[in-house]
């Protein structure tokens, strides 16, 4: 049975707040190297609805970068982001992000900027009021303010309607203005949920490289998506949530080494598949093996990839054989959480 499996069980069957006696030790890929005051720290983070759950048992360590929370309707981003911003309080653990605790707004919040899912805006207002009004109440000078807010609005491409009520902006335009508040006071932590919602492809593509501008400047950037290829292309890491329980999180890579119990499948194109194939028949790591439908190239699977790797290698000298293309088939967003949340559905059903 795999912890996320006991979990599930333990839930089941004694009281919530029984269940957040038991503690657990950090882990996780995103915990290494990096100094507590530098990350976004949940250790043992719960947060029980009465008998809902939302999360439960959390210890992560986010480093700076762009991180993605994915998971269906229901698997806590929200709650997780929430939680971050200080909008709900946990039921247990503590939460420190860069040492300074949601508890504590008003220190926090200078090093914080927060993007909602949803449109929450002061009525009557333009799009540069909108900017420039919250930052007087952070404190800044008119002169400051009136800096800041021009920035923001021509980094988020929105300055040409910054005039104009956002009564009448339309879905991307509202993501936009939204962005440019959370970004206007350089805060080093930013918390966006489903940014790019209402976006056209080229409007996609600008906030994606604004969002790895801040990253490259040492920022957080964590986001939640259920665009998976978007997801994949932008993020140094992510964390996959299922049902209020962390799966897995990491760069693809590391996460998808964490599964063991589903082989990594792999194409290859080739100019001799056949003889490739009676090789790898050999390795008794492989899983499956099947030939493209033009006969140009095998797909593998292999519980054991850096020996495949390795033994591939050796097989390409030893036979001579002319490699076009050796590209992992299922090393994306899309495909890991599939094999993490369907082997959890499968276990549980």
């Amino acid at each position: 049975m795999s912890s996320h499996e006991q979990d599930t069980a333990l839930k089941q069957n004694v009281d919530p707040q029984a269940d957040l006696a038991t503690e657990a030790e950090p882990e996780g890929p995103l915990a290494e190297q990096v100094p507590d005051e530098r990350c976004l720290c949940f250790d043992n983070v719960s947060k029980f609805y009465g008998e809902v759950l939302g999360v439960n048992r959390v210890n992560l360590r986010i480093p700076p970068g762009i991180t993605s929370l994915v998971g269906p309707n229901g698997s806590g981003k929200s709650t997780l982001m929430n939680l971050m911003t200080g909008l709900l309080e946990p039921t247990a653990g503590e939460i420190k992000l860069l040492g300074f605790s949601p508890r504590d707004p008003q220190n926090l919040f200078r090093h914080l900027g927060y993007c909602a899912q949803f449109d929450s805006f002061p009525p009557g207002l333009n799009g540069y009021h909108f900017v420039y009004s919250y930052l007087r109440v952070h404190g800044m000078s008119r002169e400051e303010a009136k800096r800041r807010t021009d920035n923001a609005l021509e980094r988020t491409n929105i300055a040409h309607a910054a005039d104009r009520r956002m009564a009448g902006y339309s879905k991307g335009m509202r993501q936009r203005i939204k962005l440019a508040q959370a970004t206007a006071h350089d805060p080093q932590v930013l918390i966006l949920d489903e940014p790019l919602n209402g976006l056209d492809p080229m409007g996609r593509a600008e906030i994606i490289d604004l969002f790895k501008e801040l990253a490259a400047a040492g920022k957080h950037v964590i986001i939640s998506s259920h665009i998976l290829h978007e997801v994949d292309l932008i993020s140094d890491q992510v964390i996959l949530l299922n049902e209020g329980y962390v799966v897995a999180e990491g760069d693809i890579r590391s996460v998808r080494g964490e599964i063991d119990k589903h082989p990594l499948q792999i194409m290859i194109r080739c100019d001799k598949p056949e003889s490739l194939a009676m090789r790898l028949v050999r390795m008794p790591h492989l899983r499956e093996l099947k030939m493209h439908d033009d006969r140009q190239g095998l797909l593998v699977a292999t519980s054991d990839s850096k020996a495949f790797y390795l033994e591939l290698n050796d097989i390409v000298l030893e036979e001579e054989i002319a490699i076009e293309a050796v590209t992992p088939a299922d090393e994306d967003v899309h495909a890991v959480y599939q094999y993490l949340i369907g082997s959890g559905q499968e276990s549980t059903s």
